[in-house]
């Protein structure tokens, strides 16, 4: 099976949902002269790190966003990894990652599980607790958020039923732009699967941001690379890839749970 993916490596308006709207709106027109399936956008795409006013700009349960990428997903009929949000919950603001099918329906939320201190997460959003994993496109997928790659264990625990790729959105800083690069391959080759991972470009008031989002194949291979520039990345993966890696080097069946110590 072949999955077309198109990843929206965009620069982000500070706190101005409707702009980033606007821009998001005008990415998708450009997708008319090919065929997508999946559409994945950068984290906090909504928003930015404009945390500070989250009270006046986060969605309140994500229906602002929902809607707007509903519509999106049935206009143009692909499945979309929708990046992540801004989302007000009783609980308090999550950085909620939202997918959706090509009819428009919420396949999965997905909050934050690994709050970024650098970028005083922790001060204004709660982490969530659930995995990431989804079905997308007939594919056993699973979605985590920037920080939360630093995190082995983590990506492991959403590898242990079969899925085969894995989607990654972020605003990964410039400075920091080779962590992210090397994170990306390592998680593609100890779990051997697809990364499919979209980073944001431009800058905010304290940070600057790297942009290379990046399609990885299950031996760790860069099958796309994207510059620094606002760009959609597109690219064309084999799921049959996946087992076939996974039946030649079988570090699943191999694994020894019982002497780990986690």
């Amino acid at each position: 099976m072949t999955l077309s993916v198109a990843l929206f490596q965009m620069d982000i308006v500070f706190g101005d949902p409707a702009a980033n709207e606007k821009k998001v709106e005008s990415m998708f027109a450009n997708l008319k002269e090919k065929q997508v399936d999946v559409v994945v956008l950068p984290e906090l795409w909504t928003t930015g790190y404009d945390l500070t006013r989250l009270d006046e700009i986060a969605d309140h349960e994500g229906k602002r966003a929902i809607s707007f990428l509903s519509k999106l997903a049935k206009e143009y009929k692909v499945h979309l990894v929708a990046g992540s949000v801004a989302k007000r919950t009783d609980q308090g603001v999550t950085n909620s990652m939202l997918v959706l099918d090509a009819n428009g329906e919420l396949v999965k939320e997905y909050a934050k599980a690994h709050l970024f201190r650098l970028m005083d997460e922790e001060k204004h959003l709660v982490g969530g607790n659930e995995n990431g994993t989804f079905e997308l496109a007939g594919i056993k997928s699973a979605g985590v958020i920037c920080y939360d790659i630093r995190f082995p264990e983590w990506i492991r625990t959403h590898m242990l039923d079969n899925t085969k790729v894995l989607y990654v959105v972020a605003e990964w800083p410039a400075k920091r732009i080779d962590h992210w690069k090397a994170l990306l391959i390592s998680r593609a080759i100890e779990n051997q699967c697809f990364v499919v991972a979209c980073n944001r470009v431009g800058s905010d008031p304290n940070n600057a941001f790297g942009g290379h989002s990046m399609i990885i194949g299950p031996w760790g291979e860069i099958i796309e690379d994207a510059s620094d520039k606002e760009t959609i990345l597109y690219s064309e993966i084999d799921i049959q890839q996946v087992d076939d890696v996974r039946q030649q080097i079988p570090i699943f069946t191999d694994r020894r749970p019982d002497i780990y110590r986690l």
